[in-house]
């Protein structure tokens, strides 16, 4: 199921997969899982019905249907290996042969008239019930292995999260500034909890890694001295810690896919010039880094953003906590200021110094934008839409953010009314939201609420609406509310 649900997520056209976010959210995954067990379902009865009168037929489709899934899992971004086709091979070759042998059973003796010799037809019955009471439970065996096998794997790996624990940082964030942090009551936090964290990935299972078994490949053009680094390693470097927001580039106008959190672990550009890497700009060969996935997925990054002076990190921590297994878990990578499907690679074990002419990642692949600078967006968390508040003074409250820019405004609309500016919360640092509020003194009726914010550079929302690819959607967030 892993290996054809992950050639669906990566078959998929990128409108139907933002539908799916919007639609399903965190659940996407689960969805399609379910869908998955229903076509398999539907598969298996047409297939048993069709082997009473087309037995090789059936055996046939069976089959088509194992090297189907064995080509899935040979299709998957730059991870296939023969190894990962093995099981779908493997499950055919069984259900084919016990679907010809059970069909043969039962054919007979559907067909036993009643000539047949006294017995014959229920011995082919005793023998259809052994043949499928014994392929029951080889398959409840191979069941239980399975998930023993995976069990021992992921026991592995929650053992080594458990014994992490990380040093104090070499050089700690700043404390978050009282007049930072709003207390408006819909308003969400500023430092989000990891359990609230968005989570968007094509994992339909999540990767559970041993953090004592992990390394680093750190190499490419460029790279004069490649590092392989375990986690330890990366443990006795300075770390540092960040307020950093992330933004999924799948989150619409006023979406719920961005949080705030404080992250911890190792400078990347640190790495690089340890590996002799030169930005672009300094004679380097190299203008893109390319993370891996324990699971396969690539992401490209510019080299020059990462080695800017910004905090690029390899994050080994998040809100105080080694990082979740959801969020990555040992080891990912965090540059802010950059939609996540060019910056955010989790459960990274590979990083490689190449360039954007020579190599495509698996989102530019698909018509993303190879580049993805995260936009000047701001978000109202309340009054949610449809809200029925009472007349008077209504605390319109939210969110913006403009990372590695900073907010400079925020600024509210009421219907087709001025644009009035909102309070800013005070600021922690630019490559983190800003919460603001507007007191408004609602009057009954149907009313339109509008926010835009403007960054540092001068830059205001767009009025203009546009879906999410391929590089972000933008626009200005309203919510209709009825006063009365």
């Amino acid at each position: 199921m892993k290996a054809v649900g992950g050639w669906v997520v990566d078959a998929t056209p990128a409108p139907v997969k933002d539908w799916a976010v919007r639609q399903f959210g965190t659940s996407d995954k689960l969805v399609l899982q379910l869908c998955i067990v229903m076509v398999l379902s539907v598969f298996a009865v047409v297939h048993g019905l069709l082997a009473l009168r087309h037995r090789r037929t059936a055996v046939f489709g069976s089959l088509l249907f194992g090297v189907t899934g064995a080509a899935a899992a040979l299709g998957r971004p730059d991870s296939a290996s023969w190894a990962d086709a093995l099981p779908s091979v493997v499950g055919a070759l069984a259900a084919s042969a016990l679907l010809y042998l059970l069909a043969g059973r039962l054919a007979v003796s559907c067909d036993s008239a009643p000539g047949t010799p006294a017995g014959a037809g229920d011995w082919d019955r005793r023998g259809f019930l052994i043949a499928a009471s014994a392929a029951a439970a080889a398959s409840a065996g191979a069941t239980v292995l399975g998930r023993e096998l995976a069990s021992a794997r992921s026991g592995s790996a929650l053992r080594s999260r458990a014994a992490v624990r990380l040093p104090a940082s070499g050089s700690p964030a700043r404390p978050v500034p009282s007049g930072a942090v709003l207390k408006v009551p819909g308003l969400k936090p500023f430092i989000t909890p990891n359990k609230d964290f968005y989570r968007v990935d094509t994992a339909l299972v999540v990767p559970k890694v041993d953090a004592t078994t992990w390394r680093l490949r750190l190499h490419g053009n460029g790279v004069r001295r490649p590092l392989t680094l375990s986690f330890e390693d990366l443990l006795e470097r300075e770390l540092i810690e960040r307020d950093i927001t992330l933004t999924c580039v799948s989150n619409e106008v006023g979406g719920p896919y961005v949080g705030n959190a404080r992250w911890t672990g190792v400078r990347l550009a640190s790495l690089l010039q340890e590996a002799g890497v030169k930005p672009p700009s300094r004679g380097g060969p190299a203008d893109q880094l390319v993370s891996r996935s324990v699971d396969g997925m690539t992401l490209g990054t510019p080299v020059e953003d990462v080695m800017d002076g910004r905090d690029a990190i390899l994050a080994v921590g998040m809100n105080g906590r080694p990082l979740p297994f959801d969020h990555g878990f040992p080891v990912r990578m965090v540059v802010f200021g950059l939609y996540g499907y060019v910056s955010a690679c989790k459960w990274i074990e590979d990083i490689e110094l190449t360039t954007f002419a020579d190599y495509d990642a698996y989102w530019v692949r698909r018509n993303w934008a190879p580049k993805a600078p995260v936009k000047t967006q701001s978000r109202i968390d309340t009054p949610k839409p449809f809200a029925r508040p009472k007349p008077g003074t209504v605390m319109v409250a939210g969110v913006a953010w403009a990372q590695h820019r900073g907010i400079d405004s925020v600024e509210i609309r009421v219907d087709d009314g001025p644009w009035k500016p909102a309070a800013l919360a005070a600021e922690h640092t630019t490559d983190t939201w800003r919460q603001w509020s507007f007191p408004w003194n609602a009057t009954p009726g149907s009313h339109t609420l509008t926010v835009r914010a403007t960054d540092r550079t001068g830059e205001t929302q767009t009025e203009m609406r546009t879906r999410t690819a391929p590089d972000g959607a933008s626009g200005r967030h309203s919510v209709l509310v009825s006063v009365g």
